[in-house]
């Protein structure tokens, strides 16, 4: 998820089995804009998904991973009066600065010395880019990898594609298992 969708997620958008695999079904989104941009003086704006007509949703499958990472959060804090996930302890919008924050102190505590000098995982967003970048290495159908992101195909290739480089031999065993296979 973008993190202005993330901060939009309600418990009714979850399917979070007992076991196996879930489903988010995002439908909108929270960015944070400041409060000077918006008609209320709020710091976020309710929008529809990224580059989405109104009321269109996006379906995301996720693993059993995170389906128990996410019934532990709502068991331990519930959700906001509205019905969100993820709020600060006012029942707010959690803003940047504070998830950013805490993301530092994360990369600091998880990484190497070396590592968390280096621009790896600078920011927050890179755990989107890693878990796309992540789907296209392992296989997964670029089309359905785009679909998952909320990204066009054409997107996706333009920004991932890099993390492809050095699989020939990957490739050539593909296309060789290909050839034999017509041969025989």
């Amino acid at each position: 998820m973008r993190p202005s969708e993330a901060a939009d997620l309600r418990r009714d958008n979850c399917q979070l089995p007992e076991s196996g695999w879930g489903e988010l079904l995002l439908r909108g989104s929270r960015p944070e804009v400041g409060s000077g941009w918006t008609d209320d003086g709020a710091s976020y704006e309710a929008r529809t998904l990224k580059r989405r007509a109104r009321k269109t949703t996006r379906p995301v499958p996720i693993p059993p991973a995170l389906v128990a990472l996410l019934r532990q959060h709502l068991d331990r804090f519930g959700t906001a009066d509205d019905g969100r996930l993820f709020r600060a302890a006012n029942g707010g919008r959690v803003r940047s600065t504070e998830y950013t924050e805490i993301w530092k102190r994360a990369r600091g505590r998880g990484l190497a010395q070396q590592d968390a000098a280096s621009p790896l995982a600078e920011v927050p967003y890179s755990l989107r880019h890693a878990g796309v970048s992540g789907w296209i290495k392992a296989g997964v159908d670029p089309v359905e990898v785009a679909r998952r992101a909320g990204h066009s195909p054409a997107v996706l290739w333009r920004f991932y594609a890099k993390v492809l480089r050095g699989q020939q031999h990957q490739a050539n065993a593909l296309i060789d298992a290909h050839l034999d296979a017509g041969s025989a």
